[in-house]
C-alpha cells in the first residue's frame, strides 16, 4: 500500500465508513464524523485502509507507527532480493592462449559471484571475413569453463560483434 493512497483523519471525505477499532474488532458502518471522534478519544488516527470498498474501510491506529512498520517491512523485503548484474568480457578473434585463460578466469569469478556474463568477440576490419575464428574463441571459452554455467544465449552476430550470454547454474 502506498502512502499517497492512504487518507488520514480529516482527509477522509465520505459520509459513512466501516470502522475497525484498535483491537481489530468491527464496529460496523458508522458516520465518518463519529468514527473520527472515537479515534480522537483513544488518542489515535482514523486511517482509510480499503478506499475502494463500499463503504470504505477505516481503522483506528497510530499512523506514525503504522508508517514506520510498513517502511521496515519494505526494507526487509529488499534485503532478501539479489541483484543480478550483467558483466561483459571483450576479446578479439586473434587472442593469445594466455590472455584467453586470464579472461576465462575472470568469467569464472563473475559466474561464481552469481552474475551473468556476456562474452563478446569484436571484429575489426578484415577480421569480419573470418567469423569462424570468433566462434572458435567462444567455443574455447566454453571448454575452459566446463559445466559450471548455463548458456543463456548461444553465439550470434550483432554488427561487428559476436557474443553469447552465460548465467550461473542454479544452486538448487
Amino acid at each position: 500500500m502506498a502512502d499517497r493512497e492512504l487518507r488520514v483523519n480529516e482527509r477522509i471525505r465520505v459520509r459513512e465508513v466501516r470502522l475497525i477499532d484498535e483491537s481489530g474488532n468491527q464496529r460496523g458502518i458508522i458516520p465518518t464524523i463519529e468514527a473520527l471522534k472515537i479515534a480522537r478519544e483513544s488518542g489515535l488516527d482514523l486511517v482509510e485502509v480499503a478506499p475502494s470498498a463500499n463503504p470504505p474501510v477505516c481503522k483506528i491506529l497510530d499512523y506514525g507507527k503504522y508508517k514506520f512498520e510498513q517502511e521496515k517491512k519494505d526494507k526487509e523485503s529488499k534485503k532478501k532480493q539479489k541483484q543480478i548484474k550483467l558483466k561483459e568480457i571483450r576479446m578479439q578473434p586473434k587472442i593469445d592462449d594466455h590472455d584467453l585463460d586470464f579472461k576465462t578466469n575472470h568469467i569464472k569469478k563473475f559466474l561464481e559471484a552469481g552474475n551473468k556474463v556476456k562474452v563478446t568477440v569484436r571484429f575489426r576490419g578484415r577480421e569480419l571475413a573470418h567469423l569462424d575464428r570468433g566462434e572458435m574463441v567462444l567455443n574455447k571459452v566454453l571448454e575452459h569453463l566446463g559445466d559450471s554455467f548455463n548458456v543463456e544465449k548461444s553465439p550470434h552476430m550483432e554488427g561487428r560483434f559476436m557474443s553469447m550470454i552465460l548465467s550461473p547454474k542454479s544452486k538448487k
